[in-house]
């Protein structure tokens, strides 16, 4: 397998002037209190994994103080064709695109257009009715109870509305999630199943930001992706975060691997039935983003300057802040194990609630969400630092290559 790697932090801003456009500006590691010796060692661990085939290959950066102090490239795009990874190849987000499409719920909140505790049946009246499965983990259409309360719009930001996941067994079975019906369609289809529980008493991950993508439309009387584009990505620059990949862009999509059994050789891995590389009937705001590493450090950059980036304001310091703290109550926590059990949830983030629980470094309120084909990123505002990391692996573990890369991040931080 060919490597192909930058020796230390910013020289591949020489090499690879394409993502320079994007860039957010450069520094040396010690310059922001980072060791270009520890972020060496970061390096040679993600090299080890695209050796041992954990990986196909994957694009890392690093950002301190607002300044891009490390951004690696290693491995290949594409096995069969031997291309290697570029700079600005372009991953599949999958559970990536919440925290953009939350962003644009929370334009148009600051716009006036709905409050947080809405009934969202106010908008939807479908969902006015919509009954509660008495046995969640055997749901059974013909068992099913009122609803006692309303799902709001906090309840679809935080994974609180009952609502279930795209892989639940009922789900598949009704075909409420299809990539070729559309997102008013799947809405529907969502509607005319019960819910799992009532609306605010369990964290369940699920189609919820799906659903605020409709509600986007609702709200502002655009398409989704067209609000998306003109609010939200356009003002960030985010030039290569797109719903399907044409033209250019096809030719630094990845593909996705998965490790065969048995062997743990690296096999593509089709997930979706409709192909990255031409729009998709069903635009959806939970999973349907592709992206780019340097696209996600400026979405972060954003973040952790408070809602700005290059004096273009995006959302105010005080949503900012409202998105990124804990917003599920005591009676719903933990929502997991493992390093879940350290977690609540923002409006669109994981929020470290308990650093303990985590098996890698966080720092203290830091938010952080990933992918389910290897990409994560994290904003972590005690260092003044963005960690984003891409691969295409699923399942995502990938030998726990971007564990270590945080790790390896964290123990580079001098002061």
């Amino acid at each position: 397998m060919i490597l192909r790697s930058t020796a230390l932090a910013l020289v591949w801003l020489a090499a690879a002037p394409q993502v320079e456009a994007q860039d957010l500006g450069r520094a040396r590691p010690e310059s922001v209190g980072l060791s270009s010796s520890g972020l060496a060692k970061a390096t040679d661990a993600l090299r080890a994994h695209v050796e041992s085939g954990d990986i196909a290959g994957v694009v890392a950066a690093v950002a301190r103080r607002g300044k891009v102090v490390y951004f690696e490239t290693l491995g290949q795009r594409d096995l069969a064709s031997r291309d290697e990874m570029p700079p600005n190849g372009i991953f599949r987000l999958y559970s990536m695109t919440r925290p953009i499409t939350s962003t644009a719920v929370m334009l148009l909140w600051e716009e006036g257009k709905f409050k947080l505790d809405d009934p969202i049946s106010t908008y939807l009246p479908q969902f006015r009715d919509q009954r509660v499965f008495v046995d969640a983990d055997g749901p059974d259409l013909s068992q099913t109870r009122a609803r006692v309360g309303e799902i709001t719009v906090r309840h679809l930001l935080t994974h609180t509305s009952g609502i279930g996941s795209r892989s639940s067994r009922i789900y598949r079975a009704e075909r409420v999630r299809l990539r070729s019906i559309t997102l008013p369609q799947m809405v529907d289809n969502a509607a005319r199943v019960p819910l799992f529980e009532n609306p605010g008493t369990r964290f369940r991950y699920g189609i919820s930001t799906t659903m605020l993508g409709r509600l986007v439309e609702v709200w502002s009387g655009q398409r989704f992706e067209d609000f998306l584009q003109q609010r939200v990505l356009d003002p960030i620059g985010m030039n290569d975060t797109v719903f399907w990949a044409e033209g250019e862009r096809a030719s630094r999509l990845t593909t996705v691997y998965r490790p065969e059994r048995g062997t743990g050789e690296l096999r593509p891995y089709a997930i979706e039935s409709v192909p990255f590389t031409e729009r998709p009937t069903l635009i959806e705001g939970g999973v349907g983003l592709l992206s780019s590493v340097s696209d996600y450090l400026r979405f972060s950059q954003v973040f952790l300057n408070g809602g700005e980036l290059d004096e273009t304001r995006v959302l105010q310091a005080d949503t900012v802040a409202l998105m990124t703290r804990n917003h599920l109550p005591e009676t719903v926590l933990p929502i997991g194990g493992g390093y879940m059990a350290g977690s609540g949830w923002g409006l669109g983030f994981n929020v470290v609630t308990d650093g303990n629980a985590y098996p890698f470094p966080v720092g203290e309120g830091e938010y952080w969400w990933d992918g389910s084909s290897g990409t994560r990123f994290s904003i972590d505002p005690e260092h003044d630092l963005i960690v984003v990391i891409m691969a295409a692996i699923s399942p995502s573990r990938g030998g726990g290559f971007r564990e270590e890369f945080k790790t390896l991040v964290h123990h580079a931080i001098l002061d």
